[in-house]
């Protein structure tokens, strides 16, 4: 079964292990899947970073 990554350094999708570990998101089971790697990744960044914020209001709101 074939393995692809998104590599970071060159936005490109690559089909198995082309470059080292720091340049490369995966594996994932379809081109599609690692092409869409990226804004995934983002999308989840962002929604741990409201949740970290509204944790350190409730946090603030308990101290004060």
């Amino acid at each position: 079964m074939a393995e692809f990554y998104y590599n970071l350094a060159t936005g490109e999708i690559e089909e198995g292990k082309v470059h080292g570990a720091t340049t490369r998101m995966g594996p994932y089971p379809t081109a599609e899947a690692a092409r869409a790697a990226l804004a995934h990744a983002q999308e989840r960044n962002a929604a741990w970073d409201a949740a970290d914020a509204r944790w350190q209001e409730d946090d603030d709101v308990d101290a004060g």
